[in-house]
């Protein structure tokens, strides 16, 4: 039995990754994390029978101590309570699908307490990606990446290197980084000026949280993964190529310096790369529809429009400025994107609000987490105070 932690489990990545503990006989769940999703989370405590459960409010802890007041089953709350399960002495790996920067503390409690990571938090990466893989390296920690574009890389390396962090035997020169375009694909600027929620979240491949989608939309979501591609893969920046692959048929590839381009090809389906990193490297049975070449009539290929969406130049522009400046970009996205879920600003604002907080801020160099959380708490409050949301 393989015993796994997994935070996030009320949300998208999460709930897929119970469904792959369904299928298979071989994984424990010895700790579950979510945000407020009570109810969702007592009856996977019921059904997994975990030792411990965080929630993020304390009020909704002693709700669930009430609930679970049968079953043994410890509860926490808060960022404290999200590093427990991380660290969790049982667990050998720490599926980390939480949404957002609040999933840079307990990535490092876990790496830090020996875990390998199934990393489905690109935040933590974008934000804080020096400290972990640093810190990753140094504790012999495996970090196994599950975004679908990430895990394709990750599958079109193996045999060409030594380890799961970034050692090559054989030189790439490029990574090609595949996006679906998102709902918006080939629409202007103005077409998007005053698009809706709903039409914001209407994915045309990929079934995704509400953050994940919008950021799809924005293409905020690729410039976020050209950052994390940088850390996981060690690879500069210029070195990573987007590509507009809208039938999401190949999920990203990897060019060697002799030519030979290796890509990972399937069907839109998270549960690949979530049991890949679960398994790494078997690889098993599983369950779904397959790619079914004769009825492609072809691949299409495009190239981004970075002017009307300009999610991928701020990200690349925050990356080489680098330090606390990724942390900024990141978290002036997610106040953006809350706020336009709230819908308190137009869609386009979205990226007046991420260059407006890059402006303001003095990136520091070489940030330790300190600096970082106080950048991301700076531009919240900056933000707040020019656009009232």
């Amino acid at each position: 039995m393989k015993n796994i932690s997994i935070i996030g489990s009320t949300g998208s990545i999460g709930t897929q990754a119970l469904d792959i503990v369904r299928a298979n006989g071989d994984i424990n769940v010895v700790a579950l994390a979510c945000g407020k999703n009570i109810e969702l989370i007592e009856k996977q405590a019921r059904e997994f029978t975990p030792e411990l459960v965080s929630v993020m409010s304390e009020e909704d802890a002693e709700t669930l101590r009430i609930k679970l007041a049968d079953t043994g089953i410890n509860v926490v709350s808060g960022m404290k309570g999200l590093c427990e399960v991380a660290a969790y002495d049982k667990a050998e790996m720490v599926l980390t699908a939480i949404v957002g920067m609040i999933g840079v503390e307990p990535t490092l409690a876990a790496i830090e307490a020996g875990k390998d990571i199934a990393l489905a938090n690109k935040e933590t990466l974008v934000t804080a990606g020096h400290l972990v893989m640093k810190r990753a390296a140094e504790k012999g920690v495996k970090i196994l990446p599950v975004d679908s574009e990430h895990s394709a890389i990750f599958q079109s390396l193996q045999g060409n290197r030594r380890s799961c962090q970034g050692e090559y035997n054989n030189k790439v020169s490029r990574i090609l980084l595949t996006a679906s375009g998102g709902p918006f694909r080939g629409r202007s600027r103005a077409d998007i000026e005053n698009v809706t929620v709903k039409e914001a979240l209407n994915h045309p491949n990929w079934s995704m949280g509400p953050k994940i989608t919008i950021d799809s939309a924005s293409m905020v979501n690729k410039g976020l993964e050209v950052i994390e591609a940088h850390w996981l893969f060690d690879t500069a920046l210029d070195d990573i190529e987007v590509l507009i692959q809208p039938q999401s048929i190949i999920h990203s590839a990897v060019e060697y310096e002799d030519g030979a381009v290796i890509a990972q090809l399937g069907t839109p389906d998270m549960k690949l790369p979530i049991q890949y990193a679960f398994y790494y490297p078997e690889r098993r049975y599983l369950a779904g529809e397959r790619l079914d070449f004769t009825k492609i009539s072809g691949i299409l290929i495009e190239t981004p429009d970075y002017e009307t969406f300009r999610g991928i130049p701020l990200a690349k522009e925050a990356s080489r400025i680098g330090g606390t400046m990724p942390t900024v970009m990141n978290e002036a996205n997610e106040h953006a994107v809350a706020a336009f879920l709230a819908e308190k600003i137009t869609f386009l604002e979205i990226y007046d609000m991420i260059e407006y907080a890059m402006s303001k801020h003095t990136p520091q160099q070489d940030a330790d987490l300190g600096a970082i959380l106080a950048a991301r708490d700076e531009t919240d409050r900056i933000l707040t105070e020019r656009y009232g949301v």
